[in-house]
């Protein structure tokens, strides 16, 4: 063997070395994770902290990064205004915290189903969420991701219902800072659909509800703030097939938390022949789901009588928005082509919302439907609102 291949192969060899060192130290959060500490003080308030553990299946670049996750029961308020018990996640960046802590960003999910299993919670995909979450704790903010009363926590899911999630929307923001301990009262939120209408509607109840946080913005992404409209829909035959599936949900989680509500009264025969699949977001049944749903016709699910369509509006008024002016600005995105919320329900409640004094900014998308808005602006416009920049607004 040559000197000159000696050298070399030494040189290799060292090289070996330094990569295997390099990629040892950069993957060794990922092969010996750390338990982080996590803050359970108990109690009944809203936002108190019952039940606490560690998440471990957190994305890869999360555990490079010595990011901390949790599985958190935390306390709020149902629609009646007493204590009930909710579940969410929450994470933590790695590293130490500017000062006054890590802001925080809530995320409020869009419709996942209304059934424990549902709960973004239970999977390690967040419901969807994952990926806004990672990038929002690489770029620094502390996330809170609530599953909404019902979902993964005991009792009935009020499905649509934007105040009730709301409040569990800022009462995971109180629970993640207690549990983490270095979380800043600074806060903003992202949320599409019936997540965009649980963002909102925290927006709206910050100031009263959580006087010692303080909100600096949220973006609401093709809301579900009022979907009165779906009565006189269903009534006169003209729901999407979209709508038709959303008008589902609805029915029988009303009938889960009140007897009043006689899923017979909204359904026809074939409707009912489905409605269990209809119902589902998990195991053999949700194979059929799409089909089901596809087969149902205008008039199959909906109020039958005159009598059920006005229980029917009384109880979707009471979740719909604006209620009272927005505690701190907000960016509301949505699609002209929407099947789910017909655009015109989003835009008069912008319009309600900017005449109680909301600072808006509405961005009504040509040619955009539900699912496909674009919310790339979301980040920076959230940035600047912590940055404190002025908001823009086009009430």
């Amino acid at each position: 063997m040559t000197g000159r291949l000696k050298a070399a192969l030494a040189v290799i060899a060292v090289l070996i070395v330094a990569i295997l060192a390099i990629g040892s130290f950069v993957l060794w959060p990922v092969i010996s994770p750390s338990t982080p500490d996590l803050a359970v003080p108990g109690g009944s308030a809203p936002g108190a902290v019952v039940e606490a553990t560690a998440k471990t299946d957190l994305p890869i670049l999360m555990q490079i990064s010595r990011a901390k996750g949790t599985v958190v029961e935390y306390m709020s308020t149902d629609p009646t205004g007493r204590p009930v018990q909710v579940s969410g996640v929450g994470f933590e960046p790695g590293g130490d915290a500017p000062e006054g802590g890590w802001p925080v960003v809530a995320l409020a999910h869009g419709t996942v189903g209304i059934d424990d299993a549902c709960a973004p919670s239970r999977s390690a995909e967040l419901g969807g969420l994952i990926g806004i979450a990672q990038a929002l704790v690489g770029a620094g903010y502390a996330v809170a991701v609530p599953d909404y009363q019902g979902l993964g926590s005991p009792g009935e899911h009020p499905y649509l219902d934007s105040p009730t999630a709301g409040r569990n929307v800022i009462d995971s923001i109180r629970a993640v800072r207690t549990v983490f301990g270095n979380v800043s009262n600074r806060w903003a939120g992202y949320g599409g659909s019936q997540g965009g209408g649980a963002i909102w509607a925290a927006n709206e109840e910050s100031a009263r509800y959580a006087p010692e946080l303080s909100p600096v913005g949220t973006v609401d992404a093709a809301p579900a703030a009022d979907v009165v409209g779906l009565v006189a829909k269903a009534r006169a035959g003209t729901l999407t097939s979209d709508q038709r599936a959303a008008m589902q949900l609805i029915i029988e989680a009303a009938a889960r938390i009140d007897p009043a509500f006689v899923r017979d009264d909204y359904r026809t025969a074939t409707a009912a022949a489905e409605w269990d699949v209809l119902s589902a977001c998990s195991g053999p049944l949700v194979s059929r789901r799409d089909a089901a749903i596809a087969a149902l016709g205008p008039g199959d699910v909906g109020p039958r009588s005159d009598a059920a369509a006005a229980r029917l509006t009384e109880l979707l008024r009471s979740y719909a928005l604006p209620r009272m002016k927005a505690s701190a600005p907000m960016l509301v995105l949505y699609g002209d082509a929407d099947t789910f919320i017909d655009p015109e329900w989003t835009r008069d409640a912008v319009r309600r919302s900017c005449a109680l004094g909301s600072v808006v900014e509405s961005s009504d998308q040509p040619g955009k439907g539900h699912g496909d808005v674009d919310i790339s602006s979301a980040l920076g416009w959230l940035k600047d609102r912590f940055d404190g920049k002025p908001a823009p607004s086009n009430c």
